[in-house]
């Protein structure tokens, strides 16, 4: 990730982007965009080399087209999921997947559906690196701590991997713990530049999290809580959900 400048805001000039598009045009006009907005593009319109790519490079986006010749976007997305946390952007050309998407909880950070402006993409990849570039570390809440440096959660010495929503999440939830948050609050935190989402959204990263929470620490306690009709808090281990 990039440095911060000394005004503390986010340096994101030179954030190397991986585009992986099969439609050339496409992904020129994209790169065309970055770069114009000082990022470093790169290209790949292979499954196979995209997963290989993240592996060898250092990035800190990536956008992934859904539709692939040689595979399937969201096993890209799932397999980078294994040995990375690099943000990354799903495309897809159809409106109706990105629900699809987000009940698989394949780990993505943002979608974006065709037909887009190239300036949205532009908007929501600094969105993504902003919000993981943002993500302070919360003081600790009943053990819990937040390594902001690997996007992870850590109770006595577990740890788990989050992708940068899930991070930022829990990071709010962890600023005022016991506080509830609706989900619109959530959205404010998490979608900084407004977009329209639903609760299903905001539902979809919590069931993520809360899984990996429960499977990746130790205890068997839920550290976010749901409370009927109004929202999500984080909760300490002697609380009852």
């Amino acid at each position: 990730m990039r440095e911060r400048t000394e005004t503390g805001r986010d340096n994101l000039n030179g954030a190397r982007v991986l585009i992986v598009e099969d439609e050339p045009r496409l992904a020129q006009l994209l790169a065309d965009y970055l770069r114009h907005s000082h990022f470093e593009p790169e290209q790949t319109g292979s499954a196979v080399e995209a997963e290989q790519r993240v592996r060898d490079g250092d990035f800190d986006a990536v956008l992934l087209d859904l539709m692939l010749p040689d595979g399937d976007g969201m096993e890209v997305c799932k397999a980078i999921r294994r040995f990375s946390q690099v943000p990354i952007l799903m495309i897809t050309a159809r409106v109706e997947e990105v629900d699809r998407l987000l009940g698989l909880e394949i780990g993505a950070d943002d979608y974006i559906c065709k037909p887009f402006s190239p300036r949205e993409v532009v908007a929501r990849v600094k969105a993504v690196l902003r919000r993981a570039g943002n993500a302070a570390q919360p003081p600790a809440e009943g053990g819990l701590t937040l390594d902001r440096h690997r996007f992870e959660a850590v109770h006595d010495g577990a740890r788990v991997a989050l992708t940068a929503i899930e991070f930022e999440l829990l990071a709010a939830l962890s600023r005022q713990a016991g506080r509830i948050w609706t989900r619109d609050q959530l959205m404010d935190v998490i979608y900084s530049d407004h977009r329209v989402v639903s609760d299903r959204t905001i539902d979809s990263h919590i069931r993520k999290l809360r899984r990996k929470l429960s499977e990746g620490l130790t205890g068997d306690h839920d550290w976010i809580g749901s409370v009927y009709g109004v929202g999500y808090r984080l909760q300490n281990p002697d609380e009852e959900t």
